[in-house]
């Protein structure tokens, strides 16, 4: 290989890499910026809840640079960033835009995931709980985004040519994960699928609180009898 051979790697591994750093400090602007928004809205809700005899907590923690737990009510939202940048497949509707077809670049985005948990689910330690991924929002290099996930949120923030992330915006997509997740309801389980419980089951269940718990799933035991497999086996 001769030096014009790695003059050419040379020039293609810089323009990728500064195309990832330039997504990825996007990324990181948009993620401070849902941290300011939120602090925010928790200030409003403060401010409409004094002297109220019932407290209905509203509250956030900065649980890391990438991690964010927003708590209300019996929920939790937890909104994280990935530090990867990642590019759309080629069979995804992104791709075939002309958006996209213009400047390949576009396509390279950073990832804000977010999740939908029981608040009860970390108060008492279960961790056999399920959480959901309602949303993620990708952040591109000229901090375009749009979100896939439930119809009730990707539907209003899906036009990636159009939509550019700033405050506002992010006010619109937190409001609306919230909203989203007020109306996701626990649901009851069947009766039949859930008739049934050994003892082992039920004692475990009451002693380590590991019933496993989720707003689609309602609440299941399956807990396995270690020691039945041991006979088994």
């Amino acid at each position: 290989m001769n030096n014009n051979d790695n003059s050419n790697i040379f020039k293609i591994l810089k323009k990728k890499a500064e195309l990832k750093q330039k997504v990825y400090a996007n990324s990181i602007q948009v993620f401070k910026i849902f941290k300011n928004v939120i602090k925010s809205i928790k200030d409003e809700y403060d401010k409409t809840n004094q002297n109220k005899k019932r407290n209905i907590p509203f509250e956030y923690k900065i649980k890391s640079e990438f991690e964010i737990e927003l708590k209300f009510g019996g929920d939790i939202l937890i909104f994280m960033m990935h530090t990867n940048v990642f590019e759309f497949p080629r069979s995804h509707e992104v791709m075939k835009t002309s958006y996209v077809r213009e400047d390949h670049d576009r396509s390279y985005c950073g990832i804000i995931n977010i999740y939908n948990f029981l608040g009860d689910s970390f108060k008492y330690n279960r961790i056999n709980d399920i959480g959901y991924l309602i949303g993620r929002i990708f952040v591109n290099k000229d901090c375009h985004y749009f979100i896939e996930g439930e119809s009730e949120i990707s539907l209003l923030f899906n036009n990636f040519v159009d939509l550019k992330m700033d405050e506002i915006e992010a006010r619109k997509i937190i409001e609306s994960a919230i909203l989203y997740t007020i109306n996701f309801d626990l649901l009851t389980p069947p009766f039949d699928s859930v008739k049934e419980v050994s003892v082992y089951q039920i004692k475990t269940t009451i002693d380590n609180m590991k019933m496993k718990t989720g707003k689609r799933l309602g609440f299941k035991f399956q807990i396995k009898d270690e020691k039945a497999e041991d006979k088994i086996n």
